[in-house]
């Protein structure tokens, strides 16, 4: 950890020093300020003025500079175009080698701007920061909402950049051009097909994509896992030993996560008649589906924690309880005992692994494949969810083998102790237990340790700015104080930097904005766990459908989630910010809500379908763009540790499915004719809640 204002020193260009934010000198006045207010000498109303008057000088001396150099680079092109028409005219090798090479020129010193950029970025969000702790003031909010949204901002041609795509545009394709048959081809714009692969190009596309918070379907994907990790750390810097990676155990860790779904929505479409050929009411189901998220919100914490030594013992023990409570699921009909029933998804809920599926991602993949194993935990996920009804609607067959009963409620119990029994057996024989990092150290050198420690300390801040978008809220990995103006002490400098060590310490780091965040996501899983739960129970009522019909509805509603990514990743989340997706999904999920309710009209299939499937929709996007901001903005020590941010949003999640079941069961109490209308009436309030909290906090989203 260095301070901020050393690290800003150390990485100008010394060329360029006079137009970088002047990072020690604001940082001082805010000093000053504190000490004027507390003498009485100067007005809080007059500081703000002033500080804001000095924040807009500071950027305008770098925007202006951006746009200079940005008209020297669009001049350099300009004059090697014509070298270029030339070349293309009568080609030669070596003049296409040299043309090459001046392009490649031009596109490392806009990269070098790039790095300028993404510096200035950092300090004006780490001094805006530091005076809103100083003051308590919500400073931060009112000036990026004043400057970003003004016609004439000069936040925005940082937040744009769009002489800078102009310039990427160019570099692009005259590569393009010259790299195909020596310079005699098509350029990007007849083939998009066949993108250039130039390393000067690609390492400018991405830093481009990180300032502007630019995003990809497999980007998005993988932020719904919320897998926490260091963002300063980049490939060239992953201390994950290429060799030691095992592909198969990470197969396996995914085969888990596939299961474990598939096993949670197995028993959705049955549920109910499982429950009353034991004796019980139709909507004990919701205390059923529940059990098994009652026993994850324990298992989460243990698993995490034991994730922190062995990932292999976890997973067989998880997998040894899957099968123990699925066994006790399928056995409960012979034994005529709603207990041994909720035991057995008890059980299972006790081997949710997911904490360790997460980890593992973390902390045993190489960074250069982490986003894809990310997006495999999430489609993993989500094929479960629709594998799980599907398989259920399968299985509408009913035998007997001595005294034990095969039917459409028992043989999802079967068919998963199966799948579990043999991937336990595959775990045992093809897993290879990921070496950690304390064992790694014991069999190195000590010296070499440390210069290890040493180069990753140092090379850690490189990327910071360009892997977050202008002015979020996380901060940077630096001390914000030099030696001179230290707030804190060395002993809180290295708290500042270690993991959270209880859920205490974990919701002290949250800010109101991930609190909100965290609600948001209660909410949408309890709005999902109400559809899904009761599903079988609301259908059959008024619809008289199947367990096949039942089936086919979940399925279909499960098939939606990796389309809905896709069109959101790809295309969305690049047309809007984040905070405006987030509250359009929000106020579509209440209409979905709204209309899910049994009025003055009857109750039609279309009514319940459609209501169902934008319900399903909307939280679905909702989930996976506040996830997205949620692994931006979240503090950087729960990205390590036992309670980390994947277990926070686990058991926010678990949580809301708990309360979703509990509610089903209690309004099974009222009757089935009032079911749907009593579970949908608490989803409405929370889901309006969330809505004004979101307005509440919403210039802080960003």
């Amino acid at each position: 950890m260095v301070a901020f204002g050393k690290y800003l020193q150390r990485k100008q260009i010394e060329e360029w020093r006079g137009y970088y934010i002047n990072y020690k000198m604001m940082k001082k006045k805010v000093k000053q300020y504190a000490e004027q207010i507390r003498g009485g000498s100067q007005h809080p109303r007059h500081v703000l003025k002033d500080f804001s008057r000095m924040l807009d000088t500071q950027i305008e001396k770098t925007v202006l500079f951006m746009l200079e150099q940005q008209g020297l680079l669009a001049g350099r092109l300009a004059t090697l175009r014509e070298t270029h028409d030339a070349v293309l005219e009568q080609p030669d090798i070596s003049k296409i080698v040299e043309l090459r090479e001046s392009y490649r020129d031009v596109g490392r010193d806009l990269l070098q701007l790039l790095v300028f950029v993404e510096l200035n970025a950092i300090g004006l969000r780490k001094i805006l920061k530091k005076f809103d702790k100083r003051f308590g003031y919500r400073f931060a909010d009112y000036y990026v909402k004043t400057r970003a949204d003004h016609p004439y901002s000069q936040l925005q041609q940082v937040f744009k950049h769009v002489g800078v795509g102009a310039v990427v545009g160019a570099i692009s394709r005259n590569l393009h051009e010259l790299q195909e048959h020596e310079g005699s081809f098509y350029s990007i714009y007849d083939q998009p097909v066949l993108p250039l692969q130039d390393p000067v190009v690609e390492a400018i596309k991405t830093a481009v994509d990180k300032l502007t918070n630019s995003t990809s379907f497999l980007n998005f994907l993988a932020q719904h896992a919320l897998i926490m990790q260091d963002d300063l750390q980049t490939p060239s810097e992953d201390t994950i030993d290429e060799r030691t990676y095992h592909f198969n155990s990470l197969l396996l860790n995914l085969g888990n996560t596939f299961l474990y779904m598939v096993n949670t929505y197995i028993i959705v479409p049955t549920a109910d008649d499982y429950s009353m050929s034991l004796g019980a009411a139709a909507t004990v189901c919701g205390v059923v589906i529940g059990s098994m998220a009652v026993a994850q919100v324990f298992s989460s914490v243990y698993f995490s924690a034991w994730s922190n030594k062995s990932c292999f013992k976890p997973l067989v023990f998880s997998s040894i309880a899957l099968f123990i409570g699925n066994l006790m699921y399928a056995l409960a009909y012979d034994a005529n005992s709603i207990t041994l029933l909720l035991l057995g998804r008890l059980c299972c809920g006790l081997g949710s692994a997911r904490a360790v599926n997460r980890r593992y991602i973390s902390d045993c993949v190489p960074l250069r494949i982490r986003m894809q194993a990310s997006a495999g935990f999430v489609s993993a996920s989500a094929l479960g969810m629709a594998c799980g009804p599907a398989l259920a609607g399968l299985l509408q067959i009913k035998f007997k083998i001595y005294k034990l009963t095969f039917n459409q409620s028992t043989l999802p119990g079967w068919v998963m102790a199966v799948a579990w029994l043999f991937y336990l057996v595959w775990l045992c024989i093809s897993f290879k237990e990921p070496l950690r990092d304390t064992e790694e150290q014991e069999g190195s050198n000590p010296n070499e340790t440390t210069s290890m420690t040493d180069r990753e300390e140092n090379s850690r801040a490189v990327e910071e700015g360009l892997r977050k978008p202008l002015l979020i809220t996380s901060g940077l990995k630096l001390e914000d104080e030099d030696e001179e103006d230290c707030d804190e002490s060395e002993e809180s400098a290295e708290d500042s930097r270690r993991p959270a060590n209880s859920f205490g310490d974990a919701y002290r780091l949250l800010t109101p904005s991930v609190k909100v965040q965290l609600l948001i996501y209660f909410m949408l899983k309890y709005a999902m766990e109400i559809l899904l739960s009761e599903s079988s129970v609301v259908t059959s009522y008024y619809f008289g459908w199947t367990t096949s019909s039942v089936a086919i509805f979940l399925a279909c509603l499960g098939l939606t989630v990796l389309p809905i990514n896709i069109l959101v990743g790809s295309y969305i989340s690049n047309m809007f910010e984040d905070r405006q997706i987030l509250l359009t999904s929000e106020i579509i999920v209440f209409i979905g809500i709204l209309f899910s309710f049994n009025l003055f009209v009857p109750y039609t299939v279309p009514q319940y379908v459609i209501s169902g499937l934008v319900m399903f929709v909307a939280a679905e996007v909702l989930e996976g763009v506040n996830l997205s901001l949620l692994s931006r903005v979240m503090s950087s020590r729960l990205s390590k540790g036992t309670y980390n941010g994947g277990l926070l949003s686990t058991e926010a999640g678990t949580l809301a499915r708990v309360v979703a079941d509990a509610t089903i069961t209690l309004g099974g109490f009222l009757g089935r004719n009032h079911l749907l209308n009593a579970t949908l009436l608490p989803s409405l309030v929370i889901c309006i809640g969330s809505i004004v909290a979101t307005c509440c906090t919403y210039n802080s989203l960003y």
